[in-house]
């Protein structure tokens, strides 16, 4: 299949349709009536950031209109944790591109809490839930972690943390 790399980087559905609006800018209420094309070289790096990973938005509110999704990339490099963090309210669905990141959060044990290390790989899935504060880690010495995420919210929460702490559902 050919595409046509000359067309605007995020194109309408139809190519009689106006242009996305640029990036920070909330998209106009024609966004919302019409497939929006997001191409892999127009990931929108002003976003969210927690220290260690870079995270790349796709789809949010601002790009495209979206009102209760975010989606994107985050890459971790080689040998690298990104700081302890949570999503808040938003559940978080991720999908393992390449590499192989580690997800650890801390879990309550009979003697206190216990770190829980989730090894992945490419074409795995993780879930986080809402508040669940973890962190990425990277431990290849020369491969760079990319993962595609989904939030149930329309830009990235993110809450950077001193520490991990074990989550409370409430």
């Amino acid at each position: 299949m050919s595409t046509d790399r000359a067309t605007s980087a995020c194109d309408g559905f139809h190519p009689d349709l106006p242009d996305h609006p640029p990036h920070g800018r909330a998209a106009d209420p024609s966004a919302r009536s019409r497939v929006h094309h997001i191409r892999a070289d127009d990931l929108d790096g002003d976003t969210a950031q927690t220290g260690g990973m870079r995270r790349f938005a796709a789809v949010s509110g601002a790009r495209v209109g979206s009102e209760r999704m975010w989606m994107g990339q985050t890459h971790v490099a080689p040998a690298t944790s990104s700081a302890d963090h949570h999503h808040g309210a938003s559940e978080t669905a991720i999908y393992i591109v390449s590499g192989h990141p580690e997800f650890v959060f801390l879990a309550e044990a009979e003697d206190g809490e216990q770190e829980v290390r989730l090894r992945t790989g490419p074409g795995d899935y993780v879930f986080v839930p809402p508040f669940v504060p973890h962190r990425e880690e990277n431990p290849d010495p020369s491969v760079e972690a990319v993962v595609v995420i989904a939030r149930s919210t329309q830009e990235a929460v993110v809450v950077n943390l001193p520490a991990l702490t074990v989550h409370h559902p409430g």
